[in-house]
Formats: structure tokens, sequence, C-alpha cells
């Protein structure tokens, strides 16, 4: 069944060019079904961008997904238009009293901050603590999910000599875990980030385990089973043009970056890239949302009871 957005957000004409099926308001009215509540908080700068990729992967699946789209309340975006965030997006002091079957905090391209020098740290803090009783499963992703098990695990992001950058070989560490299923032994993920977590401090935790791995940046996915959380370092969801986006940019602005590996044919950026992921992209997220489905309560007021 389709993911259920408004029609006039950016993302539904874009996934239904794509053949991702979308519903509207009076369609899911009419099936007696009980839609899975999922929550973006997106932390993001370009916020359509993020929204599409987002309710790409979440809306394969045969489950019908409520999105809602949610913002911090004392942040004021200034790359996307105030038009948009009012018509799309509630801030986090409205959606508090609700439940959520799952929720997704994404990266923010903070990196060179310590946690607490950010400006809504405190109130993401406060976040964190409402998905336990508020939220029956979290995805943090890349700097969200960073902070996230800093917040609850101690576990210190460190900066890297050189930016991450490009599509990078992992491998599969817990083929029997619901997250992996279908999952290759050997596989590429996009990375783009100038920090990490190291693996001796994950592994320090005996609450953390590490799920995916790669040679030549580390730990990836991380399922944190006390929070109920998974901890997503790296970009699954990103389009097929996303990392060759970040690296125009920081050409145009004159800024040192090396051609993202392992992402043009040949390493030759005046290529088309070539998308090796997408597959593993979708398996991911719809493993994580049928793992909600098959564990969160029948009635959505007894999430957190």
């Amino acid at each position: 069944m389709p993911i259920k957005i408004p029609q006039t957000l950016p993302a539904h004409d874009v996934l239904l060019s794509e053949g991702v099926m979308v519903m509207s308001e009076e369609t899911a009215a009419r099936q007696d079904i009980r839609p899975l509540q999922i929550g973006l908080l997106n932390l993001m700068p370009k916020k359509a961008e993020t929204e599409t990729q987002f309710a790409r992967v979440i809306g394969a699946t045969p489950l019908q997904i409520d999105l809602t789209l949610i913002r911090m309340s004392g942040h004021e975006t200034r790359n996307t238009s105030a038009r948009h965030m009012e018509a799309f997006y509630q801030p986090f002091s409205k959606a508090r009293p609700r439940k959520f079957d799952g929720l997704i905090i994404t990266g923010a391209p903070i990196e060179h901050l310590d946690f607490d020098e950010v400006t809504y740290y405190a109130e993401l803090r406060e976040i964190f603590e409402w998905t336990q009783t508020n939220v029956h499963h979290t995805m943090g992703v890349c700097w969200g999910g960073m902070a996230m098990m800093n917040h609850f695990h101690g576990v210190h992001k460190d900066m890297l000599d050189a930016k991450a950058f490009g599509c990078f070989r992992h491998r599969n560490l817990a083929p029997a875990s619901p997250y992996l299923r279908g999952f290759s032994d050997d596989f590429v993920v996009p990375v783009s980030r100038w920090t990490e977590m190291r693996e001796a401090d994950i592994e320090a935790s005996p609450d953390l385990v590490t799920l995916m791995h790669s040679p030549d940046v580390g730990a990836c996915l991380v399922e944190d089973v006390k929070h109920r959380a998974l901890y997503m370092f790296n970009h699954l969801e990103y389009d097929s043009e996303t990392l060759k986006g970040e690296y125009d940019r920081d050409v145009a602005n004159g800024e040192p970056i090396n051609v993202p590996i392992n992402y043009y044919p040949g390493d030759d950026p005046n290529q088309p890239p070539e998308n090796r992921w997408r597959s593993h992209g979708h398996l991911l997220y719809g493993n994580w949302i049928n793992q909600i489905y098959q564990t969160t309560k029948f009635r959505l007021e007894d999430i957190g009871g």
C-alpha cells in the first residue's frame, strides 16, 4: 500500500513519476486498517530534497504509511521557504503529545561543532528522551544518529583527517538481523561525512551492536536494543545525483574536496554517476518498516505504556 502525504508536497509528484504509490486523504480513510504513524524530524537545509528521499524508501512497502514532517520548535531554517515550512511541517512542540510507530531523525551539516555548541541541541535532547515514551522505534541518520548515540551512551564523535566521501564497500555483519533481511554479504553504501564514531568506543557499550561495517570508513549501522533505535551513519536513502550535487557545490565554492570515491564510472566526474545502492536502500527501510509493523502496539495510544 502507498504512503500518505499531502498532494501539494513537492515529493508527491516526484514519487508518482517514479512509480511509487502515494495515497490521498480520502482514499486512506476508506481503508479499514491502522496506518503506521511515521515522523520525519528533518534537520537538513534542503527540506524538500530530504523529504522526497525518505518518503521514497519508506513508501515502497506493502503497508500504509502516514508521514508527519517535524521541525525544531526554536530554530528557523534559512534554506527552505517559510511558506513550505508553514504548509507541511509542525514544530516538535505541537507533535510532542502524539505517539508514533517510527521516527527518523536526519543528519545536519554541523559536524564541525561539538554537540553542545548546536543552538537547538537542548531541544534535540528532549526529543531523544521523548522517543522513549512516545515512539516505538527510532532511526537516527548520519549526524542525527551520532547525536542520539552520544546522548544515550556517551560515545564521542571524532573528526576525520579528510572527508569520507563516495561509495564504499560494506560488510553484512548480522545476516540474521531482521533489519538486514535480504542483504548481500558485500554491498555499496554512499558516505558523506567529516566525522566518525570509533568502533572500539561502540564495542565498549554492551547495549550497542554493529550490523554493517566498512573496512575503509568503519561502522555504518548500529542497533541499540535498549532504546529501540538504529543509528545509520551513512546514506542509503540518497538519490543517484546527491553526491554529485555536493561535489559540484564544493568545487564551485572553491572548497577542497576529492572526487567521490567509486561513484563516477572510472572516477571521472564528467560521466553520469551510477546508482549501485538503490536496492539495499529499499531493503533497509522496508525491513525497518516491516519490523515496526510486526512489533508495535495494536493501539497507537499504548505506545510507551
